[in-house]
Formats: structure tokens, sequence, C-alpha cells
């Protein structure tokens, strides 16, 4: 904290039309420096960075995912993702309650279940994934997957995520609307600018544990679905939702664009950086 006061400034992947507000409260309140140079993500405009970032094993690749996207109708697939951390400290039974959930949502579904996670590898998960491949319901992928291209397909409606800050921006520069479930740090402020502020999610009640994602409680199959269902269904709620994800997703593009906030932003640290090293 002391070497943060020292600082010059701080350079944030955020865009001053996200969190207006909050960014004139660090600027004329809090009297600190900062660039809002986000979303990074879309920096990654070619296919291949996309399917990049963050690259890993998968056990499935990109070409087979779109495939089974290009399949679905436009905003009806869920795209689960815990990242990495979080998935290793989801428990057997909270696995089998998200898997039920899903499967009585009647929502098509891409699941990453991270691979290292033993306490998912049970003869219940895979069968269930053999079911739900072969009903052509969901894919289930065991490792890493190809995040900024499944959100930015047009067949996902909505990303169960832990409202980490990358996922979250992810989300919102693709339009997507969000389950939320925080489990760890800054999660629930996150949660708390989609759901309450921004209106583009709905929190399935989670509550943040210890340090290390201790005393996580379980959420009830009939919680997640419901919650599925309002995010990704065919409702008065679902279709709000998904509209003000979309306005958010133009307003990120544009920022990023010459001209925009986040444009000058950027600008303005390079030059302000030139000037001191004059």
């Amino acid at each position: 904290m002391e070497q943060d006061a020292k600082s010059y400034g701080e350079i944030v992947n955020s865009f001053l039309e996200l969190e207006y507000d909050y960014a004139v409260h660090w600027r004329d309140v809090v009297r600190r420096k900062s660039w809002l140079v986000g979303p990074v993500a879309l920096c990654n405009e070619k296919g291949i960075e996309k399917s990049g970032r963050g690259g890993g094993n998968t056990s499935i690749g990109t070409e087979e995912i779109l495939q089974w996207l290009n399949s679905k109708h436009a905003d009806t697939v869920v795209y689960i993702c815990f990242g990495s951390v979080a998935n290793l400290n989801i428990s057997k039974e909270q696995t089998i309650k998200i898997a039920i959930a899903l499967e009585k949502s009647n929502r098509d579904f891409i699941w990453v279940v991270k691979s290292s996670n033993e306490k998912c590898y049970t003869d219940w998960l895979d069968e269930f994934e053999k079911r739900m491949h072969k009903e052509r319901k969901g894919l289930i992928i065991r490792g890493w997957a190809p995040q900024l291209v499944i959100l930015n397909h047009p067949a996902v409606g909505g990303f169960l995520t832990l409202c980490g800050w990358n996922s979250t921006l992810e989300a919102i520069s693709a339009g997507v609307p969000m389950i939320t479930w925080p489990m760890n740090g800054d999660q629930s402020f996150n949660e708390k600018l989609v759901v309450d502020i921004l209106q583009v999610g709905a929190a399935v009640g989670a509550k943040v544990g210890g340090p290390y994602f201790e005393n996580q409680q379980l959420i009830e199959v009939e919680t997640i679905k419901s919650v599925i269902e309002s995010v990704v269904g065919e409702g008065v709620e679902g279709e709000a939702m998904r509209k003000r994800a979309k306005v958010l997703k133009e307003k990120a593009k544009a920022a990023v664009q010459e001209g925009g906030s986040s444009y000058s932003d950027l600008k303005s640290l390079i030059n302000e950086l030139k000037a001191r090293r004059l």
C-alpha cells in the first residue's frame, strides 16, 4: 500500500462509460491519477488471437466448439466457467447439483471443468457427459477453453461466472449477461456492479468464503435452475438484461476506437510519460 501511494498512478482494465461515477470519485475525491485503457480483450480482434488467449491443453478443439455453437439458436447457450483456481475448490456434491440444474433447465450449455480437479472426475460426471453429448445438449471441456471465442459467439446467451474482473469485462465486451457466483476476493464487489448497478446479471446467492474459497455453502439445484432460466430464458427479465448487455458491448467497442474514452486515456498516458522523460 505504501508503494501504491507513491506511484504515479494506475492503468486500469476498464472504460469510463462502464463505471463513470467511480472513475470520477477516484480522480476528484481520492485524488489519484488513473488511465482507463480497457477492455484490453478487445485488442484481440483476429480469430487466432481470440482463440489463443491464455491457451493451454484442452479436450475439445476450437473448431469443434464453433461447429457445435453454429448449430444452436442465438442467445440460447449457457457458458459455465469458474476459472482456474476456483474449479479446484468446487465439491463433488456441488458439481452434481450444477449438472442436474443444467439438465432440468433444458438449456444447451458449454461447461469448463478443470482437468486437474480429480474430485469432479466421477463415473457420474462421465456418464452425464456422454448423455449430454449424445443428445447434443451440452459440451464439457476438460482443461482450458477458448473463452473469448465462446463468449463472442451469437449462440451464447448467458455466462455462469465467479465474477473475476477479466471474465466480467470479457462478458461485457461480448454483450453477454451473467449468472453470478462469486467465491473470493473482489468477486462479490464485481457481482454488485453487474447485478445491482449495470443490471446485466442475476445472482445465485453465493456468499464469499475465506481467503482460499473456504466455507462455501451449497447452492441448491432449483436455485441454479431458476437463475439460469431468468437470464437465458424467453421472459421479460432475460430479454431486458440482453438488451442492456448489448448496449454496453457497443460502448466498450467505441471506447477503444480512435476518439473513444479508453483510446484517449492511453494516448494521454503516453504523452504524460514522454513529457516526464524529457
